[in-house]
């Protein structure tokens, strides 16, 4: 009788062993799906970081020159394929990486024209703006006490988007720029 007991133990501890050889399994497969998921988050972090630093590039460039003032439609030369668009190889493999448009067009929100009063004809840059006026006594708006000049404010927006995962991110930045007065008639609203 002894015997038909010890057998029966030796089938539980053999069904006990392997439920918890499956719980140690299910144990370590969460653990590598917990690790693997953790990694992709990282990684998308990590290409979202990229491709915003490419946008902002960009509109680095953009803004240091003049086009987007003059031509807005024309802001940057054409080497990837179309206007106002740019690639750019994040990893230095010799590949592009992040495609990037300017997009929409970069818009000017408002262009304030500068009064002569407020130009300090000590500065290089003021003494540009400043205009003389001949006194035209009887005639209406004949001397409006205004420069050649006015201080335009822009906003620039850069789409970029990781040509491997498709990621996308918007980054939008304003900047101001001292224009000619007769350069911004057409483009900005004046106040």
């Amino acid at each position: 009788m002894t015997d038909a007991r010890y057998r029966r133990q030796r089938g539980v501890t053999l069904i006990s062993a392997l439920i918890m050889l499956v719980l140690l399994t299910l144990v370590a497969l969460t653990t590598f799906n917990v690790g693997k998921s953790n990694m992709q988050i990282v990684s998308n972090m990590q290409q979202r970081d990229e491709a915003a630093a490419a946008a902002r590039e960009v509109i680095e460039e953009a803004i240091s020159n003049t086009r987007f003032t003059t031509a807005p439609d024309h802001v940057l030369a054409n080497p990837c394929g179309e206007d106002n668009a740019r690639c750019i190889d994040t990893n230095g493999d010799g590949q592009d990486d992040v495609r990037v448009r300017i997009t929409p067009r970069p818009a000017c929100v408002m262009a304030p024209v500068i009064k002569n009063t407020a130009l300090d004809l000590a500065k290089l840059e003021d003494q540009v703006c400043s205009m003389g006026s001949s006194q035209s006594f009887g005639v209406a708006g004949a001397v409006d006490g205004n420069s050649a000049c006015a201080d335009s404010v822009w906003e620039i927006s850069a789409e970029a988007t990781d040509m491997q995962t498709e990621a996308q991110v918007q980054v939008t930045q304003g900047v101001a720029v001292r224009v000619a007065r007769d350069d911004v008639t057409n483009n900005c609203p004046t106040t």
